[in-house]
């Protein structure tokens, strides 16, 4: 029995660069940024006081009574998703749900929900506890409602696997197409943790910029002076198609995913393995499973969140696995570390770069780390033809996951 191609049938996104798919490739091909100061009270007792935030509000887009109901990280989750399923014009095609799943997930999902609704509890006690607090905390919440909207009867699956989460994803529904359970996939990550605690706790590790007077010059990846990640938030959301199921509709087809590989470091919680063995692992499995080789992957969108230890390790990994050829960017360095969110958004602007051959830029890389021997699109767009790219997702716990697109 043949391995069916799995095809990109529909794109989404909400994201602190715009409040769709256009407007977000746009900001990244213009190299802008999306980071800014938090104005919030709170934020003046952080070290750390900037962040990439939405464009676009959830709530200009869902109405108020749905609003009431869910999760900001949630609500992200179902704009991608609507905007994806639009996008694959299936919004008027009778799909027999029976074979519509979904597989989406978020690295740390319901909290601004737990915190929010704990505080009222200490304020005003348990009466006061919104009777939606448990469906809008359950880490199962945005793929549950992307399936309850788009009435998915195939299997609704939750990922959480911290900043991998978004590409993990992507490679369960691959595997759910390849092995018959679905024809179609709703795919992606969403992350909303705009909060004191989880900005305090990771800046106590750390691992965040505390660049707040240059907000815009923050997130630099393998730049000699980075000094942590920018933290975001937002969602994507990819339609992933068996192919001969898209091509009897007439569907159009952004790209194909034709490989995915995930493995784990067994290393450290929080640190990377400094010689990326896991990554390189990785990226070996997905190549293979795409039936190519290093030297067929053109272009790499790389994990590089700006971090001293991270980002040098990659580099390690794309060459080992890959080589020294590639054109490789960090698309974080305009829109922030959407975390759970960030595989798929990534995802996204790797298929428009094999769409569009070009490779967005690396913004803020004005002292390149000598350790740095790959050519990056630094500064501004490169024209480039891409018939196959890769697209890596690195998290805490040790999760690696390596994506190849191809042309399809």
């Amino acid at each position: 029995m043949s391995i069916p191609d799995v095809v990109v049938t529909g794109l989404g996104a909400t994201t602190p660069l715009g409040g769709d798919v256009a407007s977000t490739w746009d900001a990244m091909l213009n190299g802008r940024s999306g980071v800014s100061p938090l104005t919030q009270e709170w934020a003046k007792q952080l070290p750390v006081r900037i962040a990439a935030q939405l464009e676009v509000e959830p709530s200009e887009v869902i109405d108020r009574v749905k609003m009431r109901r869910l999760d900001r990280s949630e609500a992200l989750a179902l704009v991608a998703a609507r905007q994806a399923w639009a996008d694959a014009g299936l919004t008027d095609v009778e799909l027999d749900k029976e074979r519509l799943a979904v597989s989406f997930g978020s690295g740390i999902g319901g909290a601004l929900t737990l915190l929010g609704q704990d505080d009222i509890l200490e304020q005003s006690g348990p009466r006061r506890v919104s009777p939606h607090t448990i469906p809008m905390l359950m880490p199962n919440g945005p793929a549950a409602w992307v399936g309850i909207d788009l009435g998915a009867q195939a299997g609704v699956h939750a990922m959480a696997s911290a900043c991998a989460t978004g590409a993990e994803a992507m490679a369960l529904a691959l595997d759910i197409i390849r092995s018959g359970r679905a024809d179609v996939v709703v795919a992606g990550g969403t992350e909303a943790v705009i909060h004191p605690l989880p900005i305090a706790g990771f800046a106590s590790m750390r691992a965040m910029s505390t660049r707040n007077d240059e907000p815009e010059r923050a997130s630099r990846p393998w730049d000699k002076n980075r000094d942590g990640f920018v933290f975001g938030e937002g969602a994507g959301a990819l339609v992933l198609e068996r192919a001969d199921h898209a091509a009897a509709r007439g569907a159009r087809v952004y790209a194909r995913l034709a490989g995915a590989g995930i493995t784990s470091d067994g290393y450290d919680i929080v640190q990377p393995d400094p010689e990326c063995k896991g990554g390189i692992r990785a990226m070996s499995r997905a190549i293979r499973d795409a039936g190519l080789t290093g030297a067929d992957i053109v272009h790499v969108n790389a994990h590089a969140t700006s971090t001293p230890a991270g980002d040098m390790g990659e580099i390690l990994g794309i060459k080992a696995a890959v080589g020294t050829h590639p054109v490789i960017t960090s698309t974080k360095s305009m829109s922030g570390h959407l975390l759970g969110a960030a595989g798929a958004l990534e995802s996204i602007a790797t298929i428009l770069a094999i769409r569009d051959s070009v490779v967005p830029p690396t913004i803020n890389l004005d002292d390149p780390d000598e350790r740095l021997d790959l050519d990056v699109a630094a500064h501004k767009s490169r024209q480039l033809d891409i018939p196959a790219a890769m697209n890596n997702s690195f998290g805490f716990g040790g999760h690696n996951v390596a994506l190849i697109f191809t042309r399809a």
